[in-house]
Order: C-alpha cells, then sequence, then structure tokens
C-alpha cells in the first residue's frame, strides 16, 4: 500500500471550492500494475468480439478510429467478472477520500475503464457535466452534494496525452446549457463549446496525474479530454459514488462504512436489465 501523501480533510475542502480535487499516491506502483494487467485482460475480452457487446450491465463499447481501426473506448462494469477491479472499486481508501463529503453509506453508480492508446485519433471527450447522464432524474437527489465521481490514473496523464481538462469553479453554476455534441465519447474536446455558452475556457485547468493518483469531480463541474498524442497508453480506472439515502440506484460499495462485494447486477443504468439481461451485440 502506498504511503499516505494525501488529506482527506484537505481534499474535500479543495473539491467544495473548485469543483475537482487530487489525492496524490493513493495506489502504489505494485497496486497500479495490477490494475493495469486488469486493463490488458478487459481490453483482450473487449476487443475479441465482432461489434459492442453486453452482458446485464457490463459493457464494453467499441469505437472506429481513423488511425488504428477497431478500438476499445470503454468497459462498464468489469467488477462484475474481474476480481481485481471488483476489489480496487471497494477498497477503504475511498471511504477515507469520499467519507467527508458523502459519509459511510454509499452506492455506486459508474465502474467504468476508459482507454486513448497511443495514435487514436477519436479518443477525445467533449466538455460536458456529468449530470447530464444521471437517468433517470427522479432516481437521484440533492446532486450537488451527493454525488463524487473519481479516477485512477494507470499511467501518467499530460496534456499530450489527452488529461482531462476542468474548469474551476463551473459546479457552481449548476446544469449549463452546452454546445456539445449528442455523444460526448465521439466528440472534440472544443473550448469554442464553452465560450459558446459565456464561459472562459482559459481558466482550464489540466489534470496531470501520475500512475496511482486519485482525481475528484462532480456531477457539475466542466470537463473534457483530448487526444492521446504520445507513444504511451493513457487509461483511466473510474468509479462514481453517491450517497445511499439520495439515491434509488446503484450497486453498494460500502454500508456502514464496511466494503461490499458485488451479487446479481441491480439497476444502474442500464433500464432493460430485468427484460433482457442476456449477453448480446449492440449492432450499428
Amino acid at each position: 500500500m502506498a504511503e499516505r501523501s494525501w488529506d482527506a480533510d484537505a481534499v474535500a475542502e479543495h473539491f467544495r471550492a473548485d469543483g475537482y480535487a487530487v489525492a496524490r499516491g493513493v495506489f502504489d506502483a505494485e497496486e497500479v500494475a495490477w490494475i493495469a494487467a486488469a486493463f490488458d485482460r478487459q481490453w483482450a475480452a473487449g476487443m475479441a468480439h465482432r461489434a459492442s457487446f453486453r452482458h446485464g450491465n457490463m459493457l464494453y463499447r467499441q469505437g472506429q478510429d481513423t488511425n488504428l481501426g477497431k478500438i476499445l473506448r470503454l468497459a462498464q462494469w468489469p467488477s462484475y467478472e474481474d476480481p481485481v477491479l471488483e476489489k480496487v472499486r471497494r477498497d477503504p481508501r475511498y471511504l477515507e477520500l469520499l467519507g467527508p463529503l458523502l459519509g459511510r453509506n454509499l452506492k455506486q453508480i459508474i465502474n467504468q475503464l476508459h482507454w486513448k492508446p497511443p495514435g487514436a485519433a477519436q479518443a477525445e471527450f467533449a466538455f460536458h457535466q456529468d449530470v447530464r447522464f444521471r437517468r433517470p432524474a427522479e432516481a437521484y437527489r440533492n446532486l450537488a452534494e451527493s454525488y463524487v465521481q473519481t479516477g485512477i490514473a494507470v499511467d501518467r496523464h499530460s496534456a499530450a496525452s489527452g488529461a482531462m481538462r476542468v474548469l474551476p469553479g463551473s459546479h457552481m453554476a449548476g446544469a449549463v446549457d452546452l454546445e456539445t455534441p449528442a455523444r460526448i465519447l465521439d466528440g472534440k474536446m472544443a473550448e469554442a463549446a464553452l465560450a459558446g455558452s459565456g464561459l472562459d475556457p482559459t481558466h482550464l485547468v489540466d489534470l496531470e496525474l501520475e500512475p496511482g493518483d486519485v482525481a475528484l469531480w462532480g456531477v457539475f463541474t466542466i470537463h473534457g479530454s483530448g487526444a492521446n498524442v504520445t507513444a504511451q497508453d493513457r487509461r483511466f480506472y473510474l468509479n462514481g459514488y453517491v450517497r445511499a439515502e439520495d439515491c434509488d440506484r446503484g450497486e453498494w460499495a460500502f454500508k456502514d462504512g464496511t466494503p461490499q462485494r458485488l451479487g446479481e447486477p441491480v439497476l444502474v443504468h442500464y433500464e432493460d436489465l430485468l427484460n433482457r439481461p442476456e449477453p448480446h451485440y449492440l449492432e450499428p
């Protein structure tokens, strides 16, 4: 386990003030290597399919890149199958980080692996707020204070490798009508989209991370990320947590501070979970 180099109260203070924060060195080199190996396993599993593939809440989302051909953009809920990823998502350090913000009863809404392979032209995320994905809206309450998204850097994140860019303080404005594409996953990180909504892109901050750092941001924090133009991977393990009493959906992560293992899938985002849980392809 990494030697402690972060303070949960200081992280929470920064998060509340700016809408994001970074905890440095939460996971050590050996732990990051385990997570990286899990990424490799999931990449191989996802790329083995002929198209995007779903099994219950688990989803492999493929994409076509003009430089690389078929790539895997993300995997949702791989923790149902991978024991390393399942253990990490309920690691007690998450409770230490999030306790000052959310308390000791946490559900999980997001469990995703994001890839930006070197040389990929399409692996960007347009500027957006995560609140647009918290649907149905009636299932979530007090989102500004009850939800925190986190990401573990598996590789070094820099501006050149497509590090996340955030607009500090943007969480204070609530939901903003951004000029963004219908599919954030396929959109370019265009600063003009911010200017068109009356926001100042000169205030953007690149979240430069070292492997093992954990970034935190809120549902109203405006963020995006560009292409990876380096020769190295840029991988990010995302886990999003919500105060349990403020959410009607999601998998349990901690009950009264006790980590909870995954069991049978419950309703999160996939609306047809109970009607079509079987493995199937998502045809274009």
